[in-house]
């Protein structure tokens, strides 16, 4: 039996703006849109996606799972996604961390890393 990473998905109170910040983020596009889902990737045969669902509640404590992102400038890309609405956050990580942690307009951290060539470097 085989199985893929199909998509990650992500609680949200307002579908169409997080779904448009994480396309802005990730030079992504919507991909399905109705009013209790949206999807978004790269493309629609390029897995694994994001699919944004509704929920009334806000986001309450630190993820348990997050997203990293490996750019090519790390600081140049951290300056580009807090223009498009991230805000730095402190989630008890060290001073002499490599990375920089965000949170997305709904709160939800994620990690912007130092360049990477592989998954163990």
């Amino acid at each position: 039996m085989a199985v893929s990473f199909y998509s990650i998905v992500v609680d949200a109170r307002d579908l169409p703006s997080l779904a448009r910040f994480w396309c802005a983020v990730l030079d992504w596009e919507v991909l399905f849109e109705a009013d209790d889902e949206i999807v978004i990737g790269a493309d629609k045969d390029a897995l694994p996606g994001i699919t944004f669902v509704p929920v009334p509640e806000a986001k309450e404590i630190k993820n348990r799972l997050h997203i990293d992102l490996a750019p090519d400038d790390q600081d140049a890309e951290v300056e580009r996604i807090i223009a498009l609405g991230a805000r730095r956050t402190d989630v008890g990580q060290p001073g002499s961390a490599t990375f920089v942690v965000l949170e997305d307009p709904e709160g939800n951290e994620f990690c912007v890393l130092s360049p990477k060539n592989s998954l163990i470097d």
